[in-house]
């Protein structure tokens, strides 16, 4: 697999000027899948315009000044991809990085307060060694719910498609938001990607094919994959900023 990308060829969901040079800065492999993230490069440099070059760039996070998720990050391949935190304490800088109608990453302000959690989707969930729960969230973290009998495990009250709230300093679950008929859900992908709207009905599908969910905007119906929806809250959204 090549190391480098042209620009001309990149993902859709990087948000750059395509023809202002050859190539640009490709992700390493980690959280995020390389079709939706970005190189912290790309965002020091493109999005905030902090750098003219990428050699500033890299010596900015080099530094160890830009945190993504509350963690200083210095290696300028890093990937930054759906509901990371960015925060450069110095500047007075937090965002967080959504995707905008047409698919492509945006940075949105939030305030303070609402850098130092996180909302991450449970893509998973295992069984492991002495009958704990281990959650696997689709910004590749995992989360240990510890269960104090196995053969009723009363904290298990999470599924799969929920979304959790997630303390960044101390790792702990703040809220829990289910994947339910009536809560707000983003939609992440499909032809209303960067839309809110409100879960209506949940329709199972006897399939390899993926479950259909049934979504109401504006009093209108629509339809997606239940792969493309992101619980953000019950009667109002956790983060406000993704109705921007």
């Amino acid at each position: 697999m090549s190391r480098h990308a042209k620009r001309l060829t990149a993902p859709k969901a990087v948000k750059v000027p395509r023809r202002e040079s050859k190539f640009i800065v490709k992700p390493r492999p980690g959280p995020h899948s390389m079709e939706r993230s970005m190189a912290l490069l790309v965002v020091v440099r493109d999005m905030l315009g902090f750098a003219s070059n990428s050699k500033e760039a890299r010596k900015i996070i080099k530094a160890g000044r830009v945190y993504v998720d509350g963690r200083p990050r210095k290696d300028h391949k890093y990937p930054v991809g759906l509901m990371d935190v960015i925060t450069i304490p110095e500047a007075k800088v937090q965002k967080v990085v959504l995707f905008d109608r047409k698919g492509r990453l945006v940075l949105k302000d939030i305030a303070k307060k609402r850098s130092t959690s996180k909302l991450c989707r449970i893509n998973n969930k295992t069984v492991v060694k002495g009958g704990h729960i281990q959650l696997n969230l689709h910004d590749g973290r995992n989360l240990l719910i510890r269960v104090a009998d196995p053969q009723n495990p009363e904290e298990d009250v999470y599924s799969t498609k929920d979304t959790l709230v997630v303390d960044l300093k101390k790792g702990r679950i703040l809220k829990h938001l289910r994947y339910a008929e009536g809560n707000l859900a983003y939609i992440t992908g499909g032809r209303h990607m960067g839309e809110v709207a409100r879960i209506k009905a949940i329709k199972k599908v006897r399939s390899p094919q993926p479950n259909v969910v049934v979504l109401v905007r504006d009093g209108e119906e629509f339809e997606t994959i239940e792969d493309y929806v992101f619980v953000i809250g019950e009667d109002k959204p956790v983060l406000p900023e993704v109705l921007k």
